[in-house]
């Protein structure tokens, strides 16, 4: 008997107790991410349950990989092409309208009226992440590679799922933040004792274990849906947000506007009903999706990463190498003497040996690049000059260099050449 709305990117089995199996198992893929399919999926299947007569649901991965390794980011780059092309006025509505499509399939899913557990036995990050916060309870394997993240602000992102609503409303604020700013990642005895798992068990017994709660028939109502219910450190969230960004903001010197946003979203927030929230979250996340950073730091440090990775196992083109070696020479930010040019290079952000040492200007990063904007000083003349001359480098080497090349040759001119990342390198695009 079909149980449940047709799905190809989720199976669905049902048990003999009528506990209902949601088995995230893409169709050709190695690994589950969040594709449109599977959004649109998603959002099916939470208004079905809601009418369905199920005892409850348990989520889990039918891949051995992961649970889920969060957004497809070749349809993220399509969406992003889609947003620009549209009039100006018109773009804030459209990122809106599009990436919120998860947020508000999470969002029915947890208010279905049904418990829902979520069993993970690998990698839950990004939209994985989220997919399992949106959970009434989580059962985690105690295993190294079961762990929970939202590692967005690495490729110049937030997570806009409710990732940056349900994590600190789960396990407050500061242990949120380095999972939302930094990447870390939670999992094992650490996430039982963080509130943000409810079970730990041996591998293989996740499922049986998820499956057991819901047959307890538990209250299917989140935290934050409950009466009277607050986040306990609200009180505090606009101190402890104002300590994190003028930490965050030395550090970064305005250039990751990802980060800031993070802490937008957390500020902004917390304060606020859960519905509206999430709402607030993705206005922030639609303004952010229209730079340039996030898509820069995508291509360099996701796509270039896997490039780079992928061409180091069967024997890289040497000639990335010698790209980089002629870049970084013209670049000359190991070698700088000069006081002007070496602050302004410190200050764009990039990283030599004995990186002059700046202090934060109070210029958060706006429409434009640092070395871009106004006032004009002689160190960002010079900057831009030099910029300049190594993307006039890099250009005589794409021709050498194939796609992938070129962007494996900009994850190195980032991440061993000192280069920021926000730039995303000179070989696949060129500043921009």
């Amino acid at each position: 008997m079909t149980v449940g709305p047709e799905l190809k990117q989720f199976r669905i089995e049902l048990s003999d107790q009528r506990v209902l199996h949601l088995i995230f198992d893409m169709p050709g893929r190695s690994m589950n991410v969040f594709s449109n399919a599977a959004i649109e999926e998603l959002g099916l299947f939470a208004d079905w349950l809601r009418q369905s007569d199920v005892v409850g649901v348990v989520i889990r991965s039918g891949k051995s990989s992961a649970f889920c390794a969060g957004a497809d980011l070749a349809e993220l780059e399509t969406a992003y092409d889609m947003i620009m092309a549209a009039p100006a006025g018109e773009r804030d509505r459209l990122a809106f309208d599009h990436f919120f499509r998860l947020s508000h399939g999470l969002r029915r899913l947890e208010t279905a009226g049904k418990p829902v557990a979520v069993a993970i036995a690998g990698l839950a990050l990004g939209g994985g992440c989220e997919f399992a916060l949106a959970a009434h309870h989580r059962v985690i394997a105690d295993h190294p590679q079961a762990t929970f993240g939202l590692p967005e602000s690495l490729v110049g992102l937030l997570p806009g799922g409710g990732g940056t609503q349900r994590l600190p409303r789960l396990i407050g604020i500061e242990a949120a933040l380095p999972v939302l700013l930094d990447g870390a990642r939670i999992g094992g005895q650490a996430a039982i004792a963080a509130g943000l798992a409810q079970e730990l068990v041996a591998p293989g017994e996740e499922v049986a274990a998820a499956e057991r709660w819901v047959l307890l028939r538990p209250q299917s109502a989140q935290p934050w849906d409950r009466p009277n219910w607050h986040a306990t450190d609200a009180q505090q969230v606009g101190t402890t947000i104002e300590a994190k960004r003028s930490k965050m903001l030395a550090e970064t010197l305005g250039h990751y506007p990802a980060l800031s946003a993070v802490l937008d979203c957390v500020e902004q927030g917390l304060p606020q009903d859960f519905d509206m929230a999430i709402r607030t979250e993705m206005q922030i996340f639609a303004k952010l999706i229209q730079r340039r950073e996030p898509r820069n730091m995508i291509r360099t440090l996701f796509l270039g990463r896997l490039d780079y990775e992928r061409m180091k196992k069967k024997g890289a083109n040497p000639r990335i190498t010698e790209a980089v070696a002629a870049v970084s020479e013209v670049l000359g930010v190991q070698s700088e003497r000069g006081k002007e040019l070496a602050e302004a290079f410190a200050r764009a952000g990039f990283r030599g040996e004995q990186t002059h040492k700046v202090e934060f200007d109070g210029g958060v990063a706006g429409a434009v690049y640092w070395h871009d904007d106004e006032p004009r000083t002689w160190g960002k003349e010079l900057l831009r000059a030099r910029l300049a001359d190594a993307e006039a480098a890099a250009t005589g080497w794409r021709s050498q260099l194939d796609e992938s090349e070129r962007r494996a040759a900009d994850y190195v001119l980032v991440t061993q050449a000192g280069f920021p990342a926000y730039l995303g390198g000179l070989f696949a695009a060129g500043l921009s």
